[in-house]
């Protein structure tokens, strides 16, 4: 590929197709997203890559004194992306006055350490606030307005459709993408978070002058032609606020959508999506990297707009901000609740590359996301809290040397992932065979039965057994994982029976195997089985055969 066609994927992929223009000529080496089989890849000097990350407390990026024995901790942890924030009180303290010191420092020992960064821009919403936009946004309600309630009280947030706060965070933003340009020619810096679980707590819907002379005047016509195209494709919760009211073509926003708290929701959907994408698309005329939106997600199935933040970029409004703000490359739900799967299957849909940016420091999830659905990368929040010795560090140590291992497997569907639910057994089929997968150590006779630890009566358990499957050729497979028994059976035309081959434990470095032992008797329980047991992920390189 020469030059020029190179500039012209990294804009395409990035998904602002040429709109955008850039100051000055983008790099080909920029970090992109590129289509992979039915999945999405996140491209990282000129190869796949797998976020392997942690997402720091929300202050612990603006001292640098805190962070420096933090950087050394995060190394132990395996990590190979860090997820940090700048704020824009502390980048932009006077208007037109900006302090890049403590994105600097962020770019440097990230780089210095060996990792990756993604960037959160707390502006305009943080949580669903504005706690941090600069004093002289904050004490200006004239200048910048805020979001009204029903009897005109100004709330803790901006309303977006005040157009001299976007002009004034998308500014503020588009001065730190281009010293992100400058500054980081090595791209330590890899993908971008506007602004942080952006939506309206409180009401379903901004009561301020300037929502409600909107909320009375048309649906744009750029929504109206995105739903009328996408019919037969959009998001089934959308299709259903659109069709209570007869898809219609025009109308006000009540007429086309309704009076619902879900039809408010839309509404604030547009606004917000339509604020957050033209930041993004500030950000992107002079540094041109994925940039996503990050969502407080949806309770229970009971709770309405309001309850969680009304119009923020949840899977049931996704073709909304799809519509509202084409520059923003994937929306990425921060997961807290049990229903984890759920979540991750919801924020697939529409070909949505699915990213946790904030997630419990579960390894069971971190498998789900990799193995089902090709996530480009989990990241817990808090990491700077969590010890050394936290299982998610050596999960990400056994992960990290198998990165170009999952990468050059996932498009062609020959990655998959096995977790406990209910059911203390699953079978699968995969690869030209049955698996039959018991979850849960086996005990050699005798051995002591594990003690709950403290604490442990207050949490409900965990899954004991979970992991990944690949399939790396005829009749051999690769197990990563704990708490795993499995038998095969043979699944595809030819010999009957399947045996066990070989099975030799190992790990990657850097993509390459380094075999250990080669297992057989009791390591394999008689040649009758493949067994991981804990603690921590076990890999083993499995070559089966068949016979009648």
């Amino acid at each position: 590929m020469n030059r020029r066609l190179a500039m012209v994927a990294v804009l395409v992929y990035s998904g602002i197709g040429l709109c955008a223009q850039p100051s000055q000529t983008v790099s080909p080496d920029l970090p992109y997203l590129r289509k992979a089989g039915s999945f999405t890849q996140l491209i990282v000097d000129g190869k796949p890559f797998l976020m392997l990350a942690g997402e720091l407390h929300n202050s612990s990026a603006s001292s640098t004194e805190y962070m420096a024995p933090i950087w050394r901790k995060l190394a132990a942890m395996n990590l190979n992306t860090v997820i940090g924030t700048v704020s824009w009180e502390l980048l932009e303290p006077e208007e037109g006055k900006f302090d890049f010191r403590l994105v600097d420092d962020q770019i440097r020992e990230a780089r210095r350490h060996n990792m990756r960064l993604v960037l959160i821009w707390f502006a305009t919403w943080k949580n669903a606030n504005a706690s941090y936009v600069p004093m002289w946004v904050k004490t200006d309600l004239k200048r910048f307005p805020r979001v009204q309630s029903k009897d005109g009280t100004n709330q803790d947030s901006l309303t977006p459709l005040g157009e001299a706060s976007l002009a004034a965070d998308a500014k503020a933003f588009r001065a730190l993408m281009r010293h992100i340009r400058e500054v980081d020619t090595q791209h330590t810096v890899i993908m971008m978070q506007v602004e942080n679980e952006a939506g309206l707590l409180g009401d379903s819907r901004d009561r301020s002058p300037l929502a409600e002379k909107a909320w009375s005047s048309p649906v744009p016509s750029e929504l109206m032609s995105y739903l009328q195209k996408n019919r037969d494709r959009l998001i089934p919760e959308v299709a259903q606020v659109w069709g209570a009211q007869g898809y219609r073509t025009s109308g006000t926003w009540p007429e086309v959508f309704g009076t619902t708290p879900h039809s408010d929701e839309v509404f604030m959907a547009w606004h917000i999506g339509r604020y957050i994408g033209k930041v993004a698309e500030a950000g992107k005329a002079e540094h041109p990297i994925p940039m996503y939106a990050n969502a407080w997600l949806v309770q229970n199935e009971k709770q309405l707009p309001g309850g969680y933040p009304s119009g923020g970029p949840v899977s049931r409004v996704m073709d909304i901000w799809r519509a509202a703000a084409p520059a923003i490359d994937l929306l990425a739900p921060d997961i807290y609740l049990p229903d984890f799967k759920g979540v991750c299957a919801s924020y697939t849909r529409s070909g949505n590359p699915l990213f946790i940016p904030e997630a419990r420091a579960s390894v069971p999830n971190l498998l789900w996301a990799i193995g089902q659905h090709a996530a480009l990368g989990y990241s817990p929040f808090g990491i700077d809290s969590l010890n050394e010795d936290h299982p998610i560090g050596q999960a990400y140590q056994v992960l990290g040397g198998m990165i170009p291992i999952l990468m050059r497997y996932q498009p062609e569907g020959r990655v998959m992932a096995v977790v406990e639910g209910e059911e203390r057994s699953q079978t699968v089929r995969f690869g030209g065979y049955q698996m039959n997968i018991t979850f849960g150590g086996m005990r050699r006779p005798g051995a002591a039965t594990p003690q709950p630890t403290a604490g442990s009566a207050q949490q409900p358990a965990g899954p004991s057994g979970y992991g990944l499957i690949i399939h790396t050729g005829p009749d051999e497979f690769l197990f990563v994982g704990t708490g795993l028994n499995v038998t095969f059976a043979a699944d595809s035309p030819g010999p009957r029976i399947a045996r066990l081959g070989t099975v030799d434990e190992g790990r990657f470095e850097h993509g390459i195997w380094v075999p250990g032992r080669r297992f057989n008797g009791d390591e394999t329980g008689g040649g009758n089985r493949v067994m991981l047991r804990g603690p921590g992920l076990a890999v083993q390189k499995v070559r089966l055969y068949r016979h009648d």
